[in-house]
C-alpha cells in the first residue's frame, strides 16, 4: 500500500510500504477514505520533535472496515467508521472516567510503531473501543464526509479547550490562536453558550472564519498589547480563557487575558512553553487545566451535533490533495497557506 513517511526536516514522502494485518483479535484493518494533517504534525515536520526516518505520518482519519478480528463485534467489513487519534480499550481506570488518552493499553497512530492515518490502510488496535460508527448516507456526501473526518482530533480538541476553560450559558470568552484548534474553540465556546466570544490572532482571513464560527470581537495586536485591550474591553479580563497555540507568549497572553477567579483551559502541545505563572494562579486565584483532548469521549456527542447541523467546521478545510498530495499539504500548512489540509484518499 502507499503510506506517507517522514524521512527527516520537511521531508515527507509518499510510497509503498507493508499491507497491516490483523495482529489481535481486537483489530481492525480500516480503509482511509478521509485524513487531515494536523497542526501538530508540524512539529516534527520543522525538527522540534525527535522523529527518526521511517515513521508513518499522520493520526486524524475515517474510512471503511476492512477486516476485523475475532474479538471485535460492532463492526463489520464495509462499514464507515471514524477514528480518533489515540486507541484505548474502553474498560481500564482511565477509559472508564473520561480520559482514553490516559488509557493503560493505549497508544497513538503514526510515529514508530503503529500505522499513520494518512496512508491507504490503517491497522486499528483495540478497534472496539476506538472506532465510532457514522451514520448511514453520509458517505455518499463528500461535505458531511469532511465535515466528520475533522471529528478526529481538532473539532473535539477545540472542544476540549471550551470545557476545560468552564465556558457556560451567557458568559465572555476569549480564544488565543486562530489555526485549525482556535477555530474549534470559537465553534466550542458558543455551543457551550458563550455569547461574546473575543478570538485573537494575526490573520485576516482566519479571523474572517473565526467571526463565521461565532466570534463576537476579533483582536490583532501584538501579544502584550492584545491582553491590555482584552482587559479594558471586558472591564477586567474574561472569565474564560481558551489557549490554543501552546507557545510561551500565547500562555503568558492568557494570563494577561484572564479574569481574576477564571479559568484558562489549553489544549495545544506546549513544546516551547517553559514556565507557568503559578505566582499569579496562587495571588488571583486562577485555574489552569486542559491537556490532551479526550477525543474518544467527545466524539459521540458531537457527531450528534454535526449531524443536525449545530455546526459546519468544513471552512477549516482550505486545501484539498490526494494521498500523493501529502508533502504538498505539510508546505502550505508550513507556510499559513493553508489552515487545515484534507487528504482524499479513496
Amino acid at each position: 500500500m502507499k503510506a506517507s513517511v517522514f524521512h527527516g526536516l520537511r521531508d515527507i514522502r509518499v510510497e509503498s510500504v507493508p499491507d497491516p494485518v490483523i495482529q489481535l483479535p481486537t483489530d481492525a484493518i480500516v480503509r482511509v477514505r478521509r485524513a487531515t494533517v494536523c497542526g501538530s504534525d508540524l512539529w516534527f515536520y520543522r525538527g522540534l520533535w525527535d522523529w527518526k526516518p521511517g515513521y508513518r505520518t499522520g493520526h486524524e482519519f475515517l474510512g471503511v472496515v476492512e477486516a476485523v478480528g475475532s474479538e471485535v463485534g460492532s463492526f463489520a467489513p464495509g462499514q464507515l467508521v471514524l477514528s480518533p487519534f489515540t486507541y484505548s480499550d474502553g474498560v481500564c481506570e482511565f477509559c472508564t472516567a473520561g480520559l482514553p488518552t490516559s488509557c493503560i493499553r493505549g497508544g497513538t497512530f503514526g510515529g514508530a510503531g503503529d500505522d499513520g492515518g494518512q496512508g491507504q490502510f490503517v491497522r486499528v488496535p483495540l478497534a472496539e473501543t476506538t472506532l465510532v460508527a457514522l451514520p448511514d448516507g453520509i458517505g455518499d456526501d463528500p461535505q458531511r464526509l469532511a465535515a466528520a473526518s475533522l471529528l478526529a482530533d481538532v473539532v473535539p480538541t477545540g472542544h476540549h479547550a471550551a470545557v476545560s476553560a468552564g465556558v457556560a450559558s451567557g458568559s465572555t470568552a476569549v480564544v488565543i490562536g486562530d489555526g485549525a484548534v482556535g477555530l474549534c474553540a470559537v465553534i466550542a465556546a458558543r455551543r457551550l453558550g458563550a455569547t461574546r466570544i473575543i478570538a485573537i490572532g494575526h490573520h485576516p482571513d482566519r479571523l474572517g472564519v473565526a467571526r463565521t464560527f461565532g466570534a463576537t470581537d476579533v483582536v490583532d495586536q501584538p501579544e502584550e498589547e492584545a491582553g491590555k485591550h482584552v482587559r479594558e474591553i471586558t472591564g477586567g479580563g474574561a472569565p474564560h480563557v481558551l489557549e490554543a497555540v501552546g507557545t510561551q507568549a500565547s500562555m503568558d497572553l492568557a494570563f494577561a487575558s484572564v479574569r481574576d477567579g477564571g479559568r484558562i483551559g489549553f489544549v495545544s502541545v506546549p513544546s516551547a512553553v517553559k514556565r507557568l505563572a503559578v505566582d499569579q494562579m496562587f495571588s488571583r486565584n486562577i485555574t489552569v487545566a486542559g491537556g490532551m483532548a479526550p477525543a474518544r469521549a467527545y466524539q459521540p456527542a458531537l457527531l450528534r451535533g454535526l449531524m443536525a447541523g449545530e455546526f459546519d467546521p468544513t471552512p477549516l478545510l482550505t486545501m484539498r490533495v490526494p494521498l500523493e498530495g501529502v508533502p504538498d499539504g505539510y508546505a502550505a500548512m508550513d507556510r499559513r497557506e493553508a489552515i487545515k489540509v484534507l487528504v482524499e484518499v479513496t
